[in-house]
């Protein structure tokens, strides 16, 4: 998506007259597809439309990935998921700069739009732009900077727009499509994975998967108009704008959460073995529950006090279980309560066997984590059989 930028709102309402009065024979408009970048906001790459007019020497970009840092309270209406995006419309060269400045590629199609239905479109734009409506709440998997697009055109078109027959095969899930995109970026992956929830494996069809914009690009490509008893082809062949090469980024496995949380087990079980004072032994549970504790206070916001659809129901809160944080108020205190360890202990075991019944795909390092909290729970269980249960 395009990067998140401060904007007037002020400046929108001044430049959106400039847009058109009404489409003419000359107008010609373009599907935009900017290549994804090397920042977390880019990584998915950007949609936008651009509208051509010959005669009024115009050309712009529209784009709905836009919002305001001047928003109060912003960070806390972002995590809420009650942050409003916008509509931004500049000229194709200023909406170029910034592409050629992080170097990432901008493809531009042109979408084979009768007069008829370039009318209907600029409509449709023209009322976005109106001061009411060019703000919308942002949905990553159904409301973004593509699938504004798509349902521009599907609006459009009208029933002349045909997408290809139902698929069979293998279909992707939302978390597939999101991790194809994150795979070079193994921490923000598993960042992502962490916070998106149940909904996110749900299998997405043709339509779906527009909601990422390379994606909307291949998809659209693929569809056509039915006009004059002929399948037309919704895009034509690609044109470069800009031509850089997509990113290359490094694997390195030593810095990956997988190797980095297989080292802190190892590290953990040789404290454990090794540090007999209980003084050091509570210090370094007070530490590894406190950061456990964050994550499981992160998952009782997502699961219950956000409007973002696809953190709701993360079955991660198994093993980031409330009961951790009531751990950590224990040890604080200095008090044995192996009851709840003994809670923690159970469920993390537990998630750890029976985790692929559970409707919900995990990252592995997430079982790791959860044999991390299994084994520190199982010292202050009290169970007799467990070696690394701790003396008194």
């Amino acid at each position: 998506m395009k990067k998140i930028i401060f904007l007037c709102p002020l400046i929108l309402m001044v430049c959106s007259p400039l847009v058109f009065s009404q489409s003419t024979n000359d107008t010609l408009v373009y599907l935009i597809t900017c290549g994804p970048g090397t920042e977390t906001y880019s990584v998915y790459g950007h949609s936008a439309l651009r509208i051509v007019i010959h005669e009024k020497h115009i050309d712009n970009v529209y784009n709905w990935g836009v919002f305001d840092y001047s928003t109060p309270h912003f960070a806390w209406k972002f995590a809420k998921g009650r942050l409003d995006y916008m509509l931004d419309t500049e000229t194709l060269n200023g909406f170029l700069k910034e592409y050629y400045f992080e170097k990432r590629y901008v493809y531009s199609q042109k979408i084979n739009l009768d007069a008829q239905e370039t009318h209907k479109l600029t409509e449709l734009i023209n009322e976005n732009l109106k001061p009411e409506n060019i703000r919308y709440k942002y949905d990553f998997f159904y409301d973004d900077c593509s699938t504004r697009i798509r349902d521009l055109l599907e609006k459009s078109i009208g029933s002349k727009l045909k997408y290809p027959p139902v698929e069979t095969g293998k279909i992707p899930t939302f978390r597939d499509l999101v991790s194809k995109y994150q795979n070079p970026y193994p921490w923000l992956k598993f960042g992502v994975d962490l916070i998106m929830g149940s909904t996110s494996d749900k299998k997405a069809l043709f339509r779906d998967r527009m909601f990422l914009p390379i994606e909307l690009k291949d998809e659209l490509s693929e569809s056509f108009i039915y006009r004059s008893d002929k399948m037309i082809p919704l895009l034509s062949n690609p044109v470069i704008l800009l031509d850089f090469d997509p990113p290359v980024v490094k694997q390195k496995f030593l810095i990956s959460p997988s190797f980095i949380f297989t080292m802190v087990i190892i590290l953990i079980l040789i404290l454990t073995a090794v540090i007999k004072s209980l003084k050091i032994i509570r210090l370094i549970d007070i530490l590894i529950y406190s950061v456990f504790s964050v994550l499981s206070i992160l998952m009782v916001f997502f699961n219950f006090f956000t409007d973002h659809q696809q953190m709701r129901w993360n079955l991660n809160i198994m093993w980031l279980n409330p009961f951790i944080i009531v751990c950590l108020i224990m040890l604080v205190l200095n008090k044995t309560a192996m009851i709840w360890f003994r809670i923690v202990f159970f469920i993390s075991a537990g998630f750890l066997v029976l985790h692929f019944i559970i409707p919900q795909s995990f990252d592995f390092a997430f079982f790791l984590l959860a044999l991390m909290i299994l084994i520190r729970s199982s010292v202050r269980t009290g169970f007799s059989w467990n070696p690394l249960t701790l003396k008194n």
